[in-house]
């Protein structure tokens, strides 16, 4: 079954290629006489984006060849299956069903342990299961700790979705890199990251022989740092570039801007994309004709050819501007914003182990797999589903400047980077801030119940001199046996 999985998202993988290959070449806008010569710095650049689902999915179809090699059975599996159905055989014959056999219950007992919705649930059919699961789910759901714990993984899950959705969108805008380096610090950095805060997670659940309040306090620190290092960010990008007749900063010359009269005889079209920067004033315009260029010169150079516009009308000093966005001056500043968004996945990745056995250790023993499996539909339907939507629509709200295509919005070319960075990472905040409070409830019924079994006990047990009262006469009696 695995290896069938395998092949099938493999060819999921290359269904995904498919409109690179069916569909009508690319098309830009050619708003200049000379054409556009696009670059890898350019926000048209597409690139090769068909390659890594490629990659992918032959990467999966090789994994999956060594699984059609495995026995039908383990033989681990099949030698318990046979002392099983050995053990079942001696308890149901007579000679185990006497006075004296351990196994033995009351009729009470073993109906109350039969008629449990989780034990019926298994001799169902698929429409009788359907009509029983609503009763098995509320019978899951009562345990207030794996509530709690999955709903503290659906918050880690929404941070997830989001960031891996959204991540090389947010560095391209926020620090005018190219995708292609965006990804690849992604994989540098973060990825590493992630896994060796999970592998680190398992280890001290083990090497501290952590019980489920230990677990909870360890989930607890995990978030509370993640939220400490997550701070930072909020303060650590890029400003906007200032867009000639879109965004106004209020120290610059007013000269600079964008007026009607310099642009009236080119007749420039509104949805045409080419962007244009004057380096002198750090302006960036739409297009050369919004730039009110008349010419065009290309200057060859070893490596690539460098395109310029002169006698431009509405640049200040009528100074010739440089083909493609302007390049930004902190765009370093990924390096550490990067490593910091690391630093919290691999902190918040910690309580990955614990709350996993959170999980296993809250519920009965024959409710473990429904648990589990509920789990992770509440991980699809509450997280990874809304979650890239909802960043979505987040990002969108910061958007300056939306693209046309026959009347309608299509693509934001320019963002307010300062209204981006704050709604993306506060969304982020909002989840580690959710996760982080369902842990600390977690903890709290944890302490709470572990209060309440130790008041029982002690409750239960008598008291030395009882025990010394209650065991005299049952020694005199044996004595008067003998």
């Amino acid at each position: 079954m695995i290896g069938c999985g395998a092949i099938l998202v493999s060819l999921a993988g290359l269904l995904m290629t498919l409109p690179h290959f069916i569909s009508e070449p690319y098309r830009y806008d050619d708003t200049s006489p000379g054409g556009i010569s696009l670059t890898i710095k350019d926000p048209r650049w597409v690139g090769a984006w068909w390659l890594g689902f490629l990659i992918a999915a032959g990467t999966v179809a090789l994994a999956a060849i060594p699984y059609f090699f495995f026995p039908k059975e383990m033989p681990k599996e099949k030698h318990e299956l046979q002392f099983r159905r050995k053990v079942l055989a001696v308890t149901d014959s007579p000679a185990g069903k006497g006075k004296d056999s351990p196994t033995e219950q009351r009729p009470g007992e073993s109906t109350k342990k039969q008629d449990g919705p989780v034990q019926i649930a298994r001799n169902l059919t698929v429409i009788q299961f359907i009509k029983v699961f609503p009763k098995v789910l509320l019978q899951t759901l009562r345990h207030p700790t794996f509530l709690l714990v999955v709903l503290s993984q659906v918050c880690l899950s929404s941070m997830a979705a989001g960031m891996g959705t959204f991540l090389p969108k947010f560095l391209e805008r926020q620090f005018f890199i190219t995708a292609s380096y965006a990804n690849l610090l992604i994989g540098c950095l973060s990825f590493p990251s992630i896994i060796v805060g999970i592998v680190v997670g398992g280890v001290l659940v083990k090497r501290l022989h952590l019980g489920p309040v230990g677990c909870s306090v360890l989930c607890l620190l995990g978030m509370l740092l993640c939220l400490f290092f997550s701070l930072p960010l909020f303060f650590i990008g890029c400003p906007s570039h200032q867009i000639a007749g879109i965004t106004h900063q209020p120290s610059a010359q007013p000269g600079l801007e964008l007026f009607p009269g310099c642009m009236e005889a080119c007749s420039c079209q509104s949805d045409g994309f080419n962007p244009v920067c004057d380096p002198s004033a750090r302006v960036e315009y739409i297009t050369p004709c919004h730039a009110g260029c008349s010419s065009r010169v290309v200057q060859d150079a070893l490596d690539k050819s460098q395109v310029f516009y002169t006698n431009c009308s509405c640049v200040a000093g009528d100074n010739p501007v440089l083909a493609g966005s302007c390049d930004s001056t902190c765009s370093h500043l990924v390096v550490p914003f990067l490593l910091l968004v690391s630093l919290g996945s691999a902190l918040a990745c910690l309580t990955h182990t614990p709350s996993f056995l959170l999980i296993l250790r809250g519920v009965k023993k024959e409710d473990k797999t429904l648990a589990v499996g509920i789990q992770f539909m509440f991980l699809r339907i509450l997280a990874w589903m809304p979650s890239p939507v909802i960043h979505g629509s987040a990002i969108d709200t910061t958007c300056v400047h939306w693209a046309l295509s026959c009347g309608h919005r299509a693509v934001c070319r320019y963002y307010n980077n300062d209204l981006l960075r704050n709604r993306f990472i506060g969304l982020q905040f909002f989840y580690k801030i959710g996760s982080m409070i369902c842990f600390a409830l977690v903890l709290a019924v944890l302490r709470q119940q572990t209060k309440e079994a130790r008041t029982k006990e002690s409750r239960s047990s008598p008291c030395p001199e009882q025990q010394l009262l209650v065991s005299e006469p049952g020694k005199k009696s044996e004595d008067s046996r003998v």
